[in-house]
């Protein structure tokens, strides 16, 4: 297949960005001028600095694209508009796959030998390897990533240094967002960690401040961590599960009374004084209604020593791993090997003593859905207001085999029944039977129905219903659960236990725990610094309603966050520096730093080139206080410059670039960083800036998927930015993404997209050069304008008008459409109607404002193809990128429905035509072809016929504007009868009834049939456009008055707006 557009239009690309290169472009710096620096508006976007372990890919680039736009759109409204952008390095991932490497050849060479089964994908993967397998392409080895990720072989070695990493991605991200033509001023950039001291020592104030304000605290803290790793696994540090946070279980020690004599398999329990089932529960308060307790018949259960002396705790391995990184179990921050293992039907029939039943024993029973992945594979059973506890309880109840099977006494299950404990205004005293029956739930196999009635009971019950019966009886119930918790684990009879909500796998492989950590922590969620944050959101511009209750659900939840690590790489805890800060803490003001980064390093990731001789050391916390605070004393400025040295005029211009570049006012970002980064930068904003540097805007968007698919490299369904930039350049790239989606719903970037865009684009520069090289050979200025220019100017009004409320809403697929689909077609109908149908040609001034116009609508999202056609064909002579965004003129509606007339009239004629020149073939075989004719004769009606107006105002006399609706129709079919006393009309009462309806869809503006425009105007303007739609037949115009032209149908088929018509030959 030829790519010789595709090339043409990438050589044009490449010679735009050498030139932008060449004259600074993209360099934005906060005016010197004391009256422009008040005067001048400005705008900043950023994103999320991506991670440095890999090349961009199009879902980098797609959320990218939507800062890329607003900045280009915000440049046309005459502002200055800056993206800076920076790169991750913090965190694990590198840290954790450079150690990979260097075990991987330690263990079999350089390059590496590995086994011959590793050498090929690894076949199914499930579960938690899911996501894992989904980013490396389900290779096993670190070393065949780096090959994936195209790195030649030769190179791979050297990644065995964390640092190389930080020097060999950046430049190539880099390098792609170059070429993807984006607006970044390079100057500004960085990479993080101590690599770099001048972000090193922003980060350590940014701490310092928190613990200074007592946002920063230290203790013991529940949280998601790697026994691999021996840290906490944060967000960013995990191969699955992001986003996942803990959750907390009560766990009932259910006593065993006694085991068997004759099993041997309970025989290492009888050295222990006490056994106990350890049953995990979301509802404590239930427990004075359990009647059993529920084993998962096939489960592998070990007995593990607790922490309480001569104890043991039944629970399954995964749920005891979790326990031994809680203090929990009599072996700390270690894997736990069972005193004995069993299997559940080994449990079934025992005897417990459960805190709070009604009894003093309750039997263990077997249950198919017990799960081993939550929890601790033991489950109460309280079938008064538990549907799955109710459903298996009847089961057993009702059914004989299952009885049989686990040899079950048919008088002690007959005599379990639920206990009344909760009362409930909607289900009554039994939640769980009520829903269950209305539910009509079969069996305990109904996981769908089952799942949804634990809702709803469980909703009800927690927010409507009081408890029945114990301690807390009459007390409501969300009240009545912590209260009777405390008491179990007061008495020794529970005990608290945290899991992670959902599986996680943390980069280095390992399946995480939640762990009872001494770690540093971010006090999110505390009552004053959270009413802070909401009111920043609220003052906020969110662009959708969902993100905006996704912030809302979030800061209501969201508690304190663990901001300390010991492995991987960052900036270390200034007043502990044991620790390092983890990633997602050192990553939510550094768009303040964007300010002043090319002052520091202009440009140098790690902080190595110092253009104005200043030294990391002199960034003292005190110097970024006074770039950052209000005190504007001289005093202050004296004693700052005096302490670090630096001189006055570069502590004066850091501060001028931070306050006229800050407030942000746009970050973008996936949506998935709504319940960690975006909301950590909110409250990290909120507690270090006063009120007017807060953020004015956060715009969320979906996943992006390719080709309708989700991306992986697994399935091959991949792209890096620099293969959609080999495949189809820049502009076709950036056009795809505006065409991908706009929404929080997953986008789609689909490659037939980019292709026709490419086409598209050369098409345009064709057309350019074509009308400047043929520009004298228009209607000039002198020749005033014809109503076909007048029609096209006014869409070209329209065109603006509505691309632009797309750019100012960020929805730029709208403006794409608006701006340059539908100003190209509007350009297609005006060339059909003066020159390819029409003989009065083109005029060069309207011509040229619609190229003028086109361009600079489409500058945002195709720059290079705008800075060419403008600079290079046009021969304008200032970039365009120094042009504002066009102003709208007048759009005259009138204007755009008569030629939207015209369209549809001569597509009608041409069909019509057709059909008379091609008569279809009939019963008895083909027509004879018909005389072709020479002339056409539309009659124009001048009015509607009487019956109609008639039929209108009784609609209209019959309709009530204040309930938008019509009377009876027996109402109205009286008054119509009306008028066919004197003459029958058999299309009166569907006319009337068709006209009703719409007006019932629409309003009362479907009565008002009047046309825009003057109709024989129109078509008399168009005559010759019709003739030569027509292929040159003669068009003749009759207009007709509907009261004189009774008897012929053709005329009476004629209405304002649908002519009517006949071809003949004279």
């Amino acid at each position: 297949m030829s790519t010789a557009k595709r090339d043409t239009i990438r050589r044009i690309e490449v010679s735009m960005q050498e030139r932008w290169k060449e004259q600074k472009a993209h360099e934005r710096n906060a005016p010197t001028d004391p009256e422009k620096y008040s005067k001048k508006e400005k705008f900043m976007a950023t994103f999320p600095y991506p991670y440095m372990n890999g090349k961009l890919h199009l879902g980098h680039a797609f959320t990218a694209s939507k800062a890329e736009f607003a900045v280009g759109f915000e440049a046309l409204k005459g502002k200055e508009a800056i993206w800076p952008f920076g790169f991750h390095c913090t965190g694990m991932p590198i840290k954790a796959a450079a150690d990979k490497l260097q075990g991987e050849m330690a263990r079999f060479g350089n390059p590496p030998v590995f086994p011959a089964e590793s050498s090929a994908a690894e076949g199914n993967l499930g579960g938690k390897h899911a996501k894992v397998a989904a980013k490396t392409g389900n290779v096993k080895y670190q070393w065949q990533i780096m090959q994936q990720n195209g790195i030649p072989d030769e190179e791979i070695s050297q990644f065995s240094d964390p640092r190389f990493w930080m020097d060999y991605f950046p430049p190539i991200a880099q390098k792609d967002l170059f070429n993807l033509g984006c607006r970044i001023d390079w100057r500004r950039s960085f990479i993080t960690t101590d690599v770099n001291p001048f972000y090193d020592a922003f980060v350590r104030w940014q701490f310092n401040k928190l613990k200074a304000q007592g946002k920063v605290l230290f203790g013991k803290r529940h949280t998601i961590y790697s026994p691999l790793d021996g840290q906490p696994c944060m967000d960013h540090d995990r191969a699955s599960g992001e986003g996942v946070g803990t959750k907390e279980y009560t766990v009932i020690k259910l006593r065993v009374v006694e085991f068997p004599a004759d099993r041997a398999v309970f025989a290492p329990l009888s050295a222990f004084k006490n056994v106990y089932l350890g049953a995990a529960t979301l509802r404590p308060e239930t427990m004075i209604g359990q009647t059993n307790c529920w084993v998962g018949p096939e489960l592998t259960y070990g007995a593990y020593e607790l922490a309480e002396e001569g104890s043991l705790m039944v629970c399954t391995q995964r749920a005891a791993r979790n326990m031994a990184f809680q203090e929990l179990l009599k072996v700390n921050n270690t894997e736990p090997v069972p005193v004995a293992q069993f299997v559940g039907t080994d449990l079934i029939g025992l005897q417990v003593a459960a805190p709070m039943a009604p009894v003093a024993s309750v039997p263990v029973l077997p249950m198919f859905a017990v799960s081993a992945e939550m929890g601790t594979g033991i489950v109460t059973s309280v079938p008064s207001n538990a549907p799955a506890d109710y459903v298996a309880l009847r089961d057993l109840q009702e059914k004989e085999p299952l009885r049989r099977k686990f040899n079950l006494d048919d008088a002690m299950i007959a005599a379990l029944s639920p206990v009344a404990i909760i009362r409930s205004p909607t289900y009554g005293d039994f939640s769980a039977v009520t829903v269950s029956n209305e539910m009509d739930i079969k069996s305990q196999n109904d996981a769908v129905k089952l799942e949804a009635a634990k809702e709803k009971v469980y909703k009800d019950d927690f927010y409507e219903s009081r408890m029945l019966i114990g301690p807390q009886a009459g007390e409501l119930v969300s009240k009545a659960k912590v209260v009777m918790r405390d008491v179990m684990i007061g008495n020794n009879d529970a005990f608290v236990y945290f899991e992670p909500e959902k599986q996680v796998v943390s980069r280095s492989g390992d399946v995480c725990v939640v762990a009872l950590t001494d770690q540093w922590y971010l006090d999110y969620g505390e009552e004053s610094w959270r009413a802070q944050a909401e009111k920043c959101l609220a003052q906020m511009e969110v662009f959708s309603p969902d993100v905006r209750n996704s912030f809302i659900s979030t800061l209501g939840w969201m508690k304190q966050w663990a901001c300390s690590r010991s492995f991987g790489l960052g900036s270390r805890m200034p007043w502990d520096p044991v620790y390092l800060i983890e990633s997602l803490s050192d990553s939510t003001i550094y768009m303040a730093y964007y300010t002043v980064a090319h002052i520091l390093q202009e440009g140098a990731l790690d902080g190595s080139v110092h253009p104005f001789q200043i030294e990391p050391s002199q960034m003292t916390d005190e110097v970024w206080d006074w770039i950052f605070g209000d005190n504007d004393e001289a005093s202050a400025l004296e004693a700052v410059t005096t302490a670090s040295g630096i001189p006055v005029t570069l502590l004066e211009r850091m501060r001028r670039e931070f306050r006229f570049w800050y407030p942000m006012d746009l970050r973008v970002s996936g949506k998935d960083l709504v319940p960690n980064h975006l909301t950590f930068s909110i409250y990290n904003h909120v507690a270090l800036f006063p009120e007017k540097y807060w953020p004015k805007g956060i715009r969320a968007n979906g996943h992006l998927l390719l080709n309708s698919e989700k991306m992986s490299k697994s399935t091959g369904n991949f792209m890096t930015v620099e293969e959609a930039i080999n495949e189809y350049g820049a502009d076709a790239t950036r056009l795809a993404f505006a065409d991908a989606g706009d929404g929080v719903e997953d986008a789609n970037f689909v490659k037939d997209t980019a292709n026709k865009a490419i086409l598209r684009l050369f098409n345009q520069v064709e057309f350019y050069q074509e009308m400047v090289k043929s520009k004298d050979t228009f209607r000039q200025e002198s020749d005033g304008l014809v109503w076909a220019d007048e029609v096209f100017l006014s869409e070209i009004n329209r065109a603006i008008s509505s691309t632009y409320a797309a750019y100012e809403l960020t929805n730029y697929r709208e403006a794409l459409k608006c701006g340059f689909y539908e100003l190209q077609n509007a350009r297609d109908r005006y060339r059909d109607v003066t020159v390819l149908h029409g003989s009065i040609g083109m005029s060069w001034p309207v011509i040229y404002r619609f190229m003028k116009v086109q361009a600079l609508l489409i500058l945002p999202l195709a720059p290079h193809f705008a800075e060419y056609v403008w600079t290079d064909v046009m021969a304008e002579p200032r970039t365009i990128r120094e042009e504002l965004f066009p102003e709208a003129g007048v759009v005259d509606e009138a204007l755009i429905a008569g030629a939207n007339y015209m369209q549809k009239l001569s597509h009608a004629l041409h069909t019509a035509l057709q059909n008379e020149l091609n008569p279809k073939k009939g019963k008895k075989g083909p027509a004879a072809p018909a005389e072709p004719p020479t002339a056409v004769e539309i009659y124009v009606a001048a009015a509607y016929p009487r019956w109609q107006e008639q039929a209108i105002e009784i609609l209209r006399s019959h309709y009530n504007t204040e309930t938008n609706s019509f009377v009876g129709d027996d109402v109205i079919a009286k008054a119509l009868k009306e008028l066919m006393k004197e003459k029958p009309n058999k299309k009166l009462v569907p006319f009337a009834m068709d006209l009703k309806q719409r007006a019932a869809a629409v309003g009362i503006s479907a009565l008002d049939r009047r046309l825009l425009f003057d109709e024989l105007a129109v078509v008399s303007a168009n005559v010759d456009f019709i003739s030569r739609t027509l292929g040159g037949l003669q068009v003749i115009l009759t207009p007709v008055d509907p009261t004189q032209v009774e008897g012929d149908a053709k005329k009476e088929a004629s209405l304002p707006g649908e002519p009517s018509y006949r071809f003949f030959k004279p």
